[in-house]
């Protein structure tokens, strides 16, 4: 004697389809976690570009020579770091690739960057006179 079911089982004709759409949906899920990991890394990068950007400003307003180095040092890898002078203030501007995951990385490379200005703190005299660029 075969038995198909078991006594009291109630499966119908849908019997097995929890399964197909898990096997579906499952890899679509690890796909959009993967874009999820990647975003985050991004906006990580994205964070240590502005660090750097802000570090190579102060350093630079401060007239350190070594401010160009101290900011590629905070950026992150492969980081582009161009320092400007104009007038009474330095701008710092950091540029970085950030390549998209695994075999999406052309479609989906991104370019992170950030800029930061500060004033030259070699052209500010004292508060007891003297031409300042602080407004007043």
């Amino acid at each position: 004697m075969r038995r198909d079911r078991l006594p009291g089982s109630r499966r119908g004709p849908d019997a097995g389809f929890v399964t197909a759409e898990t096997a579906v949906a499952l890899p679509a899920l690890v796909l959009f976690a993967a874009m999820l990991v990647w975003g985050v890394l991004a906006a990580a990068a994205q964070i240590h570009c502005v660090d750097a950007a802000r570090v190579g400003a102060r350093a630079a307003a401060r007239g350190d020579t070594n401010a160009t180095a101290l900011a590629q040092a905070a950026a992150p890898p492969g980081a582009a770091v161009r320092l400007t002078t104009e007038g009474d203030s330095v701008q710092v501007t950091v540029e970085a690739p950030w390549p998209g995951p695994g075999r999406l990385a052309a479609a989906m490379s991104v370019r992170l960057g950030a800029t930061a200005v500060a004033a030259r703190e070699d052209t500010l005299t004292g508060a007891g006179g003297g031409a300042s660029s602080w407004p007043s």
